[in-house]
């Protein structure tokens, strides 16, 4: 298989499930496309040996294990005969992404398995950091920006952005995998049990709760968003947009007091403000 071949396969993948956010969008530079494919096949792998299927916890450790040596290889030079370790590999070559980033996400799926509770925000915030980090990361390098100063903005936002896809998948998260995504000495704080988020209890102590983590993350969308503005051309614009969705859904999870636990649904008039506020807002500069 040739590298075109193997990045046209990785492609296929990335198109073929439906994520939060676009992956290898057409408004990416074209060079980097298949280098985000092949990393997002690499991720999807990944998360679906730590979710799918009906493995023991010990057979998606040993499965995590092995597609981390797969990993290394590639950064080495040496990729298994597998189109998407192919692709990894040129990518590692090519665009000198941080192998090690890799592994973060990796080690955040392997979490996954083991670890269905947060003592607090640090241990949740380090799994984000793991977990989504990474992605803005990887990006960022793909597209030569490297300086430490974009990348911390750019941990913020994905930070963000994955807390709210907690927030919006509670119930789901907790009927479905059985982990809770909330710190539990704040849940404790405000008075909300795991009945909660078993019965899907929208009181006054699950409301206080909630407000306190969506205003904490709308101060992590707030110190990430100058990024908006310091990066350029369609990499930039995909940027904003991505951004103000998260900003969006984040405005609908706010009003949801009576039902906390509804997944919103965008509508055509969030979309025309997704686009409106990466296109003309003057919070970027």
């Amino acid at each position: 298989m040739t590298t075109a071949q193997a990045y046209a396969h990785c492609l296929r993948i990335a198109q073929g499930h439906y994520e939060n956010f676009p992956v290898a969008s057409r408004l990416l530079p074209t060079r980097v496309r298949g280098p985000v494919a092949a990393i997002y096949a690499v991720a999807r792998r990944g998360d679906d040996l730590a979710d799918e299927g009906s493995l023991s916890a010990a057979e998606r450790l040993a499965g995590l294990q092995a597609l981390g040596q797969a990993v290394e290889c590639a950064a080495q030079g040496q990729p298994a005969d597998d189109p998407v370790m192919l692709a990894l590999a040129d990518t590692f070559s090519r665009h000198r992404v941080p192998v090690a980033l890799v592994h973060d996400l990796l080690s955040a799926f392997a979490q996954d398995v083991t670890q269905q509770r947060y003592a607090d925000f640090a241990t949740l915030r380090d799994y984000c950091r793991r977990s989504a980090n990474p992605i803005g990361r990887m990006l960022l390098h793909l597209c030569g920006y490297r300086e430490e100063a974009l990348l911390l903005k750019s941990d913020a936002i994905c930070t963000a952005l994955q807390l709210i896809n907690f927030y919006q998948d509670l119930r789901q998260d907790y009927a479905e995998m059985g982990r809770i995504y909330l710190p539990q000495d704040e849940m404790q704080r405000f008075g909300v049990s795991e009945s909660h988020l078993a019965q899907a209890i929208s009181d006054a102590p699950m409301r206080a709760l909630m407000q306190f983590q969506f205003a904490r993350v709308e101060e992590w969308l707030h110190d990430g968003r100058p990024l908006g503005g310091q990066v350029g051309g369609r990499f930039g614009l995909e940027l904003r947009l991505i951004m103000a969705a998260g900003q969006r859904v984040l405005w609908h999870l706010k009003r949801q007091e009576d039902d906390l636990f509804s997944r919103p649904r965008l509508s055509r008039k969030d979309y025309l403000w997704i686009v409106g506020q990466a296109l003309y807002s003057p919070a970027w500069k």
